[in-house]
């Protein structure tokens, strides 16, 4: 006699549904609710199994849960600079996502200044937003706001800029990789000498980009100078420090820089000066943004898939929203970086 309990109209679960296709609870959500993320014809066989079974969501007992944050469905969104192509294009894939799933983006920029990414968080608390996907100002080093949120129920996922003071999921992209294929791109192109605009040491992608560079030169046997090494993420300080550096014994043969205004910025100075790109001066930059085409020569860049980003970010939160993954699991995502090579390098 089979003692296994027959699953009926009154315990099928979402998860029951996702075990028989064999893919995830998200998955079954979103085809219930009829989202076009998944194929029609995978919609209708989980619609109708679901049917089939007389399986209905348990809205009271999902609104009851979720009290607090499943009556507004607005997320809210921080970003550093909304002008940044980067940002704006994670800005995208966040809303893409969302609005798939049934959800509104209320969006606030940090202005890269603490006290006003404190205040966002305090504004999107009020106005109970059901959860914040972030990326952290340059100067943020006290983590209490958002501690406060998660405290109080209210999910974050971080991305691009972690923080690394609070165990919260996150969503970033390979910096590590993408500068080290830069670098040695740099090298295998003829450079010897590579100076190296970072943005400030204080953030995890500062740290990983550095990283990158670092062991591309050690993997072909270079020195790092720390004179090589410089802190400047934006174009005005590109063009101020560059004429110095372009004077420099022996003069640098190549730039790579933490992002592509950063290398607009190099880019342009250095051909006021009189130098041929690349043929003097290979450059390289980090973002793959509308810029990076419209200058001349054209940028090698490393694209870093912003959407892409977005999307993953709103998927991670949205889930612990509808209570598809807990609200204390860590999640960490990676996305991968790609080379582009244009007539900036050889």
């Amino acid at each position: 006699m089979n003692d296994q309990p027959t699953k009926t109209p009154q315990n099928i679960t979402m998860r029951d549904i996702a075990e028989h296709f064999g893919v995830s609870v998200a998955t079954v959500s979103r085809a219930l609710s009829d989202n076009p993320r998944i194929s029609k014809e995978r919609r209708k066989e989980i619609q109708t199994y679901a049917q089939e079974n007389n399986f209905f969501p348990n809205v009271i007992g999902e609104q009851l849960r979720h009290a607090r944050v499943k009556s507004t469905k607005l997320i809210g969104v921080i970003l550093p600079q909304l002008p940044h192509f980067y940002f704006s294009t994670i800005l995208s894939g966040i809303e893409e996502e969302a609005y798939s799933r049934g959800y509104l983006v209320v969006v606030a920029q940090s202005n890269e200044r603490f006290e006003r990414e404190k205040k966002i968080c305090e504004a999107f608390y009020k106005n109970k937003v059901c959860g914040v996907i972030v990326s952290q100002a340059k100067n943020t080093q006290q983590y209490d706001h958002f501690k406060k949120l998660m405290q109080n129920g209210i999910p974050l996922v971080f991305y691009d800029r972690i923080c690394t003071g609070v165990e919260a999921s996150r969503v970033v992209v390979d910096d590590y990789m993408g500068a080290f294929t830069a670098v040695q791109h740099l090298i295998e192109t003829g450079c010897h000498n590579i100076m190296f605009y970072n943005s400030p040491v204080t953030m995890e992608i500062s740290k990983n980009r550095f990283n990158g560079y670092h062991d591309a030169l050690m993997k072909y046997g270079m020195e790092v100078h720390k004179e090589n090494v410089r802190i400047c993420d934006n174009r005005d300080n590109a063009e101020i420090i560059t004429p110095a550096i372009m004077e420099m014994e022996p003069r640098p043969d190549a730039f790579f820089a933490v992002n592509d205004d950063t290398a607009i910025g190099i880019l342009q100075t250095v051909k006021r000066m009189g130098y041929r790109v690349p043929d003097d001066v290979s450059i390289c930059g980090f973002t793959n943004g509308e810029r990076a085409i419209a200058c001349d020569p054209m940028l090698t860049t490393v694209e870093q898939r912003g959407r892409r980003v977005g999307e993953e970010a709103a998927n991670i939160l949205i889930n612990k929203v509808e209570g598809l993954s807990p609200l204390d699991k860590v999640e960490r995502r990676v996305v991968r970086t790609k080379l582009i090579i244009r007539g900036t390098t050889r």
